[in-house]
This record gives structure tokens, sequence and C-alpha cells, in this order.
């Protein structure tokens, strides 16, 4: 009897990780293959340290894999995905190492879609000439050479534009809505940029303006941490609002809000809406939004072969790593389970908020809660341990190929909620 068929589309950190614990659990009772259009991981959370060291992200932040995949056994195939056909089990792609390729297409009996998102930053008017960021190695290269080259120490904006988040009423119940994607980023950015400035005597937290749409920044990381984190952010002079309701526009000097409301700056660096890939949006399988709709054991509940984790995943919010990561575990069982790879009771996902930041000399801050859904975990901590912490993910990662082991993230959580120094 033949073997079925594995397909995962993506191939950055939820679909990599995905591939290779599935292929640890289901081992040679499947056939598995990744689609992605690139043929290398952007490690993105590194990119502020980079920009800010002076050096070029794109050197030490895209990372081939391929030598861990072919030691599985996956195929992995460089190529974008056109459209999926959910009733016959068919992804159409276009192979794109080289332009002029036909749309080919391959079936299915399993699909797990990892595809990520889309930064919507030409949503946003005037980003092209004046916007900055840090979410590729493009933008960050392009801020890092501002920084270093350019820069006349004028304020610095640092904020986020509104996220529209996926609704079904075939979501598991009261999942929370957010009013950014994702805000660990601008935070990291705000105290890493606050050493620099002071490093390099062209300013301090007070040259930087972090703002927010949502009521409070970093709304997913629960009240007792944030009755800690804005007090003391404050404290340090760093000048924060609130309640902007997105970026209006961006301009040659500053920043437009939609509550009305403007801001100077010399630098606006922004945290676009993250969005569904367009062919998704059509799909019978995702949100009103084009988010993979999902149960807490990463299925579709309507086609019981389709599967998601990461951002793609409607679940998934706040976009973070730590989240793709746990569900990235989940549903290796769940397909283990599936493929009869194993027999053990499946757990379902337990929604967990896990950030690690730089906040510039060899000091890092470490948050883990739970509390946005409801739990009674909260710890934040600051200090070297939590920089060794974020240094140390992306040499285990690059070491282990995306395979973290099982007692990975549970050891990191037991030294960042200890943090001694």
């Amino acid at each position: 009897m033949s073997k079925p068929n594995i397909l995962i589309l993506g191939c950055n950190f939820a679909g990599l990780t995905a591939a290779r614990y599935i292929h640890d659990t289901v081992k040679d009772k499947a056939n598995i293959t990744i689609i992605d259009r690139k043929s290398v991981l952007l490690f993105v959370p590194n990119i502020p340290l980079q920009v800010l060291a002076n050096t070029n992200p794109a050197i030490d932040l895209e990372y081939k894999f391929m030598s861990f995949l072919e030691h599985d056994g996956s195929a992995f195939i460089q190529a974008e995905i056109i459209t999926i056909d959910p009733e016959t089990n068919t992804v159409f792609y276009q192979p794109n190492e080289r332009a002029g390729h036909p749309v080919r297409k391959m079936q299915y009996d399993y699909l797990v879609v990892a595809l990520g998102n889309r930064l919507a930053y030409d949503k946003i008017e005037g980003f092209a000439m004046h916007g900055h960021s840090v979410t590729d190695t493009f933008l960050g290269n392009r801020l890092r050479n501002y920084l270093h080259k350019e820069y006349k120490g004028g304020p610095i904006v640092i904020t986020s534009d509104v996220f529209h988040q996926g609704k079904s009423d075939k979501l598991p119940p009261g999942l929370p809505v957010a009013m950014t994607a994702c805000e660990g980023p601008p935070v990291e950015m705000a105290f890493s940029l606050a050493h620099w400035l002071e490093k390099y005597k062209l300013g301090n937290a007070s040259t930087i303006r972090l703002t927010t749409p949502a009521k409070v920044i970093a709304e997913d990381a629960g009240e007792t941490i944030l009755d800690q984190l804005i007090p003391m952010m404050g404290n340090m002079g760093y000048h924060y609002k609130a309640n902007t309701l997105g970026i209006k526009s961006v301009h040659e000097g500053g920043i437009e809000y939609n509550d009305g409301s403007s801001q100077d700056a010399e630098i606006s660096i922004l945290f676009p809406d993250w969005q569904a890939h367009e062919f998704l949006k059509e799909l019978p399988f995702t949100d009103d939004m084009g988010f993979v709709i999902t149960d807490l054991y990463m299925r579709n509940p309507d086609y019981q072969n389709i599967f998601a984790v990461g951002d793609a995943a409607s679940i998934t919010v706040p976009k973070i790593g730590s989240l793709g990561h746990i569900e990235a575990e989940v549903l290796a069982k769940t397909l283990g389970k599936e493929v009869g790879a194993i027999t053990e009771e499946l757990k379902p996902l337990e929604f967990e908020l896990l950030c690690m930041g730089d906040m510039g000399g060899i000091k890092g801050f470490y948050m883990r809660t739970n509390e946005w859904w409801g739990g009674d975990e909260s710890h934040l901590e600051m200090g070297i341990t939590p920089y060794a912490l974020k240094m140390g993910f992306k040499k285990m990662y690059y070491t282990l190929g995306g395979k973290i082991p099982s007692w990975g993230l549970a050891f990191s959580e037991l030294v960042g909620d200890h943090t001694l120094i």
C-alpha cells in the first residue's frame, strides 16, 4: 500500500519546525514534501541586532535549511503557490528559481499551510519613500544605512498599524481579539535603540516616540506585565501614546495617525497590518480575512485533511514565533496519530506567549504569560540571562535545523522565570 503524501506549504519558522517535527513523528509512514518561494529561512527576530551593530542582516540571517530536509528524506521545491483546490486535494504551484516555468500541480493526502503572512506596507501612504522597518533584510539594511550614515539626532517614531483579525463561527470559542498583530518587536526596538542612541551620544529614550493603535501597547502581554512595563518605560523617558487608531500616512519629517493627531519624526519605524495571502482569501477553509481556520489540534473543521500552523493560522494571535513552535508540536502529534505512527492521547494547543528581546548592552527582557487567554502565568524578567537565551535560541535553531528538542522551550522557561543576572 502506498504511503500518504504530506504536503507542507511554507518553510520559515512554523513551516520548517513543523516539517522536522512531523518527520520525527511519522518517520517512514508518510512521504513529506515542502514548497516555499525561497530556499533560505529569514531569521527575523535578530534583524534589529544586526541593524544596530551596523551589519547587513542578510549576511547572517538568511539560513540554509536544505541539508536538514535532505537528511530527513523530505523533498523540497522552490516555487510560488498559485492556489489550492480542497475538493480534489490539489495544490497548484509555479517554480520560481528562474522565470518562465509553467504552473504545475501536486496531489496531497494531508496539507499543512504554513505560508506566514503578507505585510501590508503598500497600504501605508508614504511608506515607500519615508517609512522604515526591521521585518526583512531589505528594510533592515535600509534602516541600518540611514542610522549609521545619515541620522541627525531627530525624533524617532516606533509604531504599529491596525491588525484586521479574522473572524469565523467555526473557530474555537473565546479567542481574544487583538488590535495589533504583535508588539513585542516595537517594544524591543524601543529598548535597544535607546541604548544605541546613548552609546553614540545621539540621544536617549526621550528621543523615541513609542505609540500604538490599541488601548495599551503589547496588550497580549497581560495586565500584570503591563502594570510593570509601562510605568518603567515612562520613568526611562520614553514618549508614549496609545489609541492612535493606526497609521494614516508617513511623510518626510513625521507621521499622521487615524485619530487626527500627528508626530514629528526624522525616522518612522513602522510595523504594518499582517494580512493573509490573496489566494487564500476566497478559499472555503479560511476566515473572513483569509487566515486558515483550525481547531486546537491545528485541523480545519470542514476539510479534515487540511491543517495550518504559524501566522497563516487564524488562531495564531499574536503573530509570534513561540506560538508557531507550540502549534508545530501539536500538529506533528495530530498527524502522527492520523497515520498510525503514535497511539498516545492527543493534547490540544495551550496558548502561551513567550518573548525574549534585546535591550542593548548585553541585556534583554523575557516575558512568559498566558494571562491574555485567561490563565494565571505572568513573568517579566530583565538582565543578561534573557539576552543569553535569545542569542542561544538562534544558535540552537541553526545547529539543529529548526528541530528544537522537546525540553528546549521548557528549559528556556525555567531559566527565564528565575533570572538572576
